[in-house]
């Protein structure tokens, strides 16, 4: 029959009941400590406005950020948010926007910032991964802001001139090569290493490749590719040959948290793997360390 620690003191401590069984090692009522990786949503791509030579920049890839041993209280619920992708820019009526930021606890991932656009000469937006310079003479978008240690991302690339946009830049990895947007990061957490936040690659008559980690790729005309969801990718640059073009959107993001054994928390889509207990948000939500009452089997 289980038994049941229940009547939390001030201290920490429980009150056992029934009496005679003791306290079973390895069970504690302070704090939770956990692993956690929390990608923002990437930046749009963008997009020429005609039949011309200003192909848009690839989006940059969200904010990747990622640590050991944080501490959380049992029984508080830690409000999660998973930062959207920013959405393509297409024409000159609409312009790209920047992701969305992730946010678990105290640590914030910043959006990516959107590519550089033709509406007219919108240039690419910094953000957690920069965002890919339009074709014509656009400058990049810085990555890494706001600043934070370990660099949650890196810059995208100016445009290349010559019909090529530059692509946006990937996140905590590699930032953009030209036109192609940069490589992002490979986390263990979800249970298989999974690679996250690459960012968009450029327009162009040579299309920019996206980064590994979700970036999509740029196009000459018609729709680029978005970003892959959950990933935080950048959304990849369009141009318009011979028809104007729509950019690509950035992938949403993603928070996972984990910490070794067996379940001791509620929140996300639970699973287990390697002796770690896993916790996946796609989407906003609350995550709870077991509070005060524990089951013995």
């Amino acid at each position: 029959m289980p038994v049941k620690y229940v009547n939390k003191r001030n201290d920490g401590s429980f009150t056992v009941r029934p009496s005679g069984y003791g306290f079973p090692v390895g069970l504690n009522t302070g704090n939770l400590t956990v692993d956690y990786l929390v990608v923002a949503g990437g930046g749009g791509g963008g997009a020429e406005v005609f039949t011309g030579l200003d192909f848009g920049g690839g989006g940059g890839a969200g904010g990747y950020r990622t640590g050991t041993n944080l501490s959380l209280s049992t029984g508080v619920g830690y409000n999660i948010t998973v930062g959207g992708g920013g959405s393509g820019g297409f024409a000159r009526t609409t312009a790209p926007t920047n992701g969305s930021s992730s946010i678990f606890s105290t640590i914030t991932s910043n959006g990516g910032g959107r590519g550089g656009h033709d509406t007219p000469f919108n240039q690419a937006a910094s953000g957690g991964s920069g965002g890919g310079g339009y074709a014509a003479g656009g400058s990049a978008g810085s990555g890494n802001t706001p600043s934070t240690t370990p660099s949650q991302g890196n810059n995208g690339a100016a445009g290349q001139g010559n019909n090529v946009a530059g692509g946006g830049g990937g996140g905590a990895s590699a930032a953009a090569t030209n036109q192609n947007g940069g490589n992002g990061t490979s986390s263990p957490y979800s249970g298989t290493p999974v690679t996250y936040a690459g960012g968009g690659g450029g327009g162009g008559n040579s299309t920019g490749s996206g980064g590994t980690g979700g970036g999509g790729t740029g196009s000459a005309s018609g729709t680029a590719t978005s970003g892959t969801p959950n990933t935080g990718g950048g959304g990849g640059g369009a141009g318009a040959v011979p028809s104007s073009g729509t950019g690509g959107a950035g992938g949403s993001g993603i928070v996972i948290i984990r910490y070794a054994g067996a379940q001791a928390a509620a929140g996300g889509n639970y699973s287990s793997s390697g002796g770690y207990s896993i916790h996946r948000f796609t989407g906003d939500g609350t995550f709870t360390a077991n509070g005060s009452a524990y089951l013995v089997n």
